[in-house]
This record gives structure tokens, C-alpha cells and sequence, in this order.
């Protein structure tokens, strides 16, 4: 995970369908749900040490500030310690937006707020850009990936798409992992994929997409390298009786819908929306004891 960012130096491109993206006309409202076509790089952004995606949820306004996914041990101020929740940081972190083949880059998008990070029971970060989905549509044909806002599904055919080695990998959801922990770190329900996915340094904070609906269903965040037992970048899994087991080669990703419902219009986060599970800045927690 962590020590897995820089990745290895060498990686296999993978060619994709190519799709073309068609420019739409900018409202207030929410934009209509894209046609599904195959899984390419379509919204996919390379960081300077990790994957990322431009996602918005299913109600977003085209005129919203554009937001982007990644993985919080992928924030620039450093990983999260366990226990901590970042929010609202001034950023202009820069992301390289990617062509639907992965071989060109578009353009660079620029944050303004590093709206979300942590470590915590999930390993998400999500920055809002200083453009909006319109303009990036205009600029570029580029639409962002929806978010599902719901519980992925065992079996699922998903997809989990790099920005930073521009490669895409096929595997299916194999299940859930009750809690994964990972050295001082323990993520909840986390996603477990088929050993087809053999995810490496760099590929941290790429989409995992359903194929079947196109929607972002998770961030991939880590593998277990070497056998190794709950260690860095060897997670093990622990059951609800404390029982761990080890999959050595097995990669595993953090759901999305939990941070997915938090997001109101505007692109700002409210932790009292429904569905909203995220871990809360230590502030929102105490004021929601309060209530």
C-alpha cells in the first residue's frame, strides 16, 4: 500500500476501445445517465504517484465544481495516521486527464480543496477542482464516472483502471473482507477481488468500475505482496470472531457508496445525509453527539 505508491519501474500498456466522447450542453441540472459502453480511460487521471478518477454523483449539476477520487495514503500531505480525518485543506494538486485509449493526455486539472482524506475504517480522498463538469466536458469531451450509491455485489465483473501505468485490469468481486488490516490501519467491508487482479504500486486510487453498469463502485488501495501477516503491504483479513486470514497475491479495494452519499449539491460534503458513513472530522463528531 503505502511503499507500493512509486510502483515498478516497468508496467505493460494495455490498448482499450477507443469511444468518442461528444460534448453536452451545460445546465443546472442534473445530466442524464451516459450510454454504457465498454470500460476505457474515459475520466481517468494520473497522479504523481497514484491512479485517480473525475467522479460525480447521480444528482450532481453539470455547473458543480468538478471532483476527483483517489486514496487518502495518496494525499500529498502525507498518510493519514489512524484515527485522523483531513477536510477542507486548501490544494492545487494537478491530475493529467487521459484520452479513452489511456496513450494521450488531454489536459491538466487543477484542485482548489482537498475536500476529504483518511485511513480510517475506509482509504478515500476526494478533491474538488477549480473548473466544473461543464467546462470540462467543453474543453475536453470528457464526462466524468458516476458513483454508485449502492452496496457493490459479490461476483460482480468489475474493472480497475490506471491512470498512473495506464493499464487496466479484469477480475470479478470475490467477496468482502469483514475488516482488513493493514500495520496500523484497519479498513471496514472492504472489497476482495479474484486473483486475476494482480494491482501494483501506482495503480493505488484507480476506479473500480462495474462493467455491466459503468458506475465507480470502489478505490483500489492495496495487495497482499509476500504472505505476510497484517503487516505493510501484506493486509490480512479479520472476521467478526477476530479469526485472520492471509491471501498472499490477493488485491482488495475500499467501497465508494459510504463517501459517495455525503456529497451535497455543490460539491461539498454533508456527514448528515443518508447513507453518509464516512468516519467524521473530529468537530462534525462532537456536534453530532450534540444533537
Amino acid at each position: 500500500m503505502p511503499r507500493r505508491l512509486l510502483g515498478i519501474i516497468a508496467a505493460a500498456f494495455l490498448g482499450a476501445a477507443t469511444v468518442t466522447a461528444t460534448a453536452g450542453t451545460a445546465t443546472a441540472a442534473a445530466a442524464p445517465a451516459p450510454p454504457i459502453t465498454a470500460v476505457d480511460f474515459t475520466g481517468i487521471v494520473a497522479l504523481s504517484n497514484c491512479s485517480g478518477s473525475l467522479v460525480r454523483t447521480p444528482t450532481a449539476a453539470d455547473t458543480d465544481p468538478a471532483l476527483v477520487l483517489t486514496n487518502g495514503h495518496c494525499y500529498e500531505g502525507g498518510e493519514p495516521a489512524a484515527g485522523q480525518v483531513i477536510t477542507n485543506r486548501a490544494s492545487s494538486r494537478s491530475f493529467s486527464l487521459l484520452d479513452p485509449t489511456g496513450r494521450r493526455t488531454l489536459g491538466t486539472l487543477r484542485a482548489s480543496t482537498m475536500l476529504y482524506a483518511t485511513m480510517t475504517d475506509t482509504d478515500v480522498a476526494l478533491y474538488r477542482l477549480n473548473t466544473t463538469y461543464a467546462r470540462i466536458q467543453q474543453t475536453y469531451g470528457t464526462p466524468a464516472l458516476r458513483l454508485s450509491l449502492q452496496h457493490p455485489t459479490a461476483g460482480t465483473d468489475i474493472r480497475v483502471v490506471s491512470g498512473y501505468w495506464r493499464r487496466i485490469y479484469s477480475c470479478r468481486l470475490d467477496g468482502f473482507a469483514y475488516r482488513l488490516r493493514e500495520s496500523q490501519w484497519t479498513w471496514k467491508d472492504s472489497l476482495r477481488y479474484t486473483s486475476e487482479c494482480q494491482v501494483i504500486g501506482g495503480t493505488s486510487g484507480s476506479p473500480v468500475i462495474d462493467a455491466a453498469s459503468g458506475q465507480v463502485v470502489g478505490a483500489n488501495n492495496t495487495i497482499n505482496e509476500d504472505g505476510g501477516r497484517c503487516t505493510l503491504n501484506n493486509p490480512c483479513e479479520v472476521d467478526q470472531s477476530g479469526a485472520v486470514t492471509v491471501r498472499p497475491n490477493i488485491g482488495y479495494a475500499q467501497e465508494t457508496y459510504i463517501l459517495a452519499a455525503c456529497i451535497a449539491p455543490g460539491s461539498v460534503l454533508d456527514y448528515g445525509r443518508s447513507g453518509c458513513l464516512v468516519p467524521r472530522p473530529a468537530a462534525s463528531a462532537a456536534r453530532g453527539a450534540r444533537r
